[in-house]
């Protein structure tokens, strides 16, 4: 199996399964330098971690990361990157594989069992193997220490919509002050009674996730094939269940006039600010200097208890019912991930930037920088 790295200076490379003894990975490129703290990568980690609430799966994983490389201890204690390899294994210990027992011969509808089978003559029944949204917890640990490579960058992100019913607010600094990171307290009493009817029921909800960056100055991206936000819709698509991504205004930009649509600028005292953010900080792939906004949207959940038709790998026509435990909306746990994707992808870019035009890119809008809010269409 090939494409398991993501990025071009700042690269990750994930390894493990579901049901394996461990999963990790491989961050390359992260500069010399840069002060790490292990509590502060595991509290990213405990925000993804399963188990936290009924609202997700009860495997109980402590997924404690340990960094094997590339790191140095400081005379303070805390830990500085030498600029080699930095290798981070998480050990899984709460697998149970038996659950799977009765699928092993079984496509699941709506999982990658089928679209496996067919590229590699086999898959690994056993949670889903490498299609296992497990290995996201490596990438919620490689964007801690992207974060570190940009520290001017504040992101945050929230579950904005679950089972089609979208949060009125947007108070991001409350988002994780419940099991859902709702930034509205109204939203998440009423996704708590959805999803506990759901689950009851052995169905599931899908949800749409907004990623917020602020603090990004104007120049990061390049125009055509290197453009900021195409390696973001690149980052978020590659996120188990992902179905869709769009950047600012998105697919509302095309029932937009250009006058609605066209950001308007004003003079600041350090340089252009828009007076909207359609755009979604990023214009001609390159950012603005306004805040960088993306949202994506994750199918439900297709492990169900409802029965579901399928066929076995023999051609026998079954009906499938998924039992074990399952997120009844993934969507959830994917806020940590999205977040640590936009670090990822913002690191790899302000390392590029510097790169190609020999200056530090300093986080932060800088005099001429533009800068500007996150509404979305308004």
């Amino acid at each position: 199996m090939s494409h398991n790295t993501f990025g071009h200076l700042f690269r990750v490379t994930t390894f493990g399964e579901s049901h394996g003894p461990m999963i990790g990975g491989v961050v390359d490129g992260c500069p010399p330098g840069i002060r790490l703290d292990l509590a502060t990568i595991q509290g990213f980690l405990d925000r993804r971690r399963p188990g936290q609430s009924r609202y997700t799966t009860q495997r109980r994983e402590p997924d404690a990361v340990r960094l094997v490389s590339g790191v140095l201890e400081a005379e303070d204690g805390g830990l500085v990157t030498t600029g080699t390899p930095i290798g981070l294994v998480i050990e899984n210990v709460d697998q149970r594989s038996k659950d799977y027992s009765k699928i092993a011969d079984r496509y699941r509808p709506g999982h990658a069992d089928y679209t496996y089978d067919a590229k590699y003559g086999l898959r690994d029944y056993r949670g889903g193997g490498r299609s296992s949204a497990r290995e996201t917890a490596v990438r919620v640990a490689a964007g801690a220490i992207a974060r570190a490579v940009i520290p001017g960058v504040s992101i945050r992100g929230a579950l904005v919509e679950m089972g089609g019913d979208p949060a009125k607010g947007r108070d991001f600094s409350i988002a994780g002050d419940n099991p859902f990171f709702a930034p509205d307290a109204a939203a998440a009493e009423r996704w708590a009674e959805r999803l506990d009817a759901a689950r009851k029921a052995g169905s599931s909800l899908g949800a749409v996730v907004e990623v917020q960056a602020s603090g990004v100055p104007a120049g990061w991206g390049a125009p055509i094939y290197g453009k900021l936000d195409q390696d973001l819709a690149s980052a978020m698509m590659s996120i188990n269940a992902v179905k869709g991504v769009e950047i600012g205004a998105g697919f509302e930009a095309a029932r937009l006039s250009g006058e609605e649509n066209a950001d308007e600028m004003r003079m600041g005292p350090d340089g252009p600010v828009f007076e909207t953010n359609r755009a979604g900080g990023i214009l001609g792939g390159i950012s603005n200097g306004a805040a960088v906004v993306v949202r994506f949207a994750v199918k439900p959940t297709s492990s169900i208890l409802t029965p579901r038709r399928s066929v076995t790998r023999a051609g026998e026509e079954v009906n499938v019912s998924t039992t074990g435990r399952h997120d009844p909306c993934v969507g959830i746990r994917a806020v940590p991930v999205g977040e640590a994707m936009m670090a990822i992808v913002l690191a790899d870019h302000f390392l590029r930037h510097r790169g190609q035009t020999g200056r530090e890119g300093a986080v932060g809008a800088p005099p001429g920088a533009a800068r500007g809010g996150v509404e979305r269409g308004g």
